[in-house]
């Protein structure tokens, strides 16, 4: 599940690489706290266990609300995913009073609900734009005034 329509880009890759459905959440802003979310009707919804995922997390008010809007609509109690876990005080609690199962978090910010660690995802990502532009992979990189004289110790 995404809570709003920011998330559909990072939610449908998830969804399609777990080869698993996705709904997005329409969300109503109307303060920095106040949050109203919408679910759609959807009988998928309710089989297994929803997943929300969002990509920042600070007030925690948009997952509250997408949980209690999900229990309410007759699903199991939700895991909340964020990548980064900003989480203002209270924010956790929040999710949890809401009804979530567990939080789920990446390690970019460290916090309790770290489960996800992403310093593998990272290497490969370096290492692959490291390749692509040429660079040497170990050593240290001496810049001079002319990168045609590049060189590595």
């Amino acid at each position: 599940m995404g809570p709003d329509s920011e998330s559909q880009q990072w939610v449908a890759e998830v969804a399609r690489l777990a080869g698993r459905p996705y709904e997005v959440l329409r969300k109503v802003r109307s303060g920095d706290r106040s949050v109203d979310v919408s679910v759609p009707e959807s009988a998928a919804l309710r089989e297994g266990t929803p997943m929300i995922l969002d990509d920042i997390a600070s007030s925690g008010s948009t997952m509250a609300r997408a949980v209690e809007r999900l229990l309410a609509a007759g699903t199991a109690a939700p895991v909340c995913l964020a990548i980064h876990a900003v989480f203002a005080h209270g924010a956790q609690d929040a999710i949890l009073s809401a009804g979530a199962a567990r939080i789920i978090t990446t390690d970019t910010i460290p916090h309790p609900t770290n489960a996800i660690g992403i310093a593998g995802l990272l290497a490969e990502a370096i290492l692959s734009v490291v390749t692509a532009l040429d660079l040497p992979v170990a050593g240290t990189i001496r810049l001079d005034p002319n990168p045609a004289e590049r060189t590595t110790e």
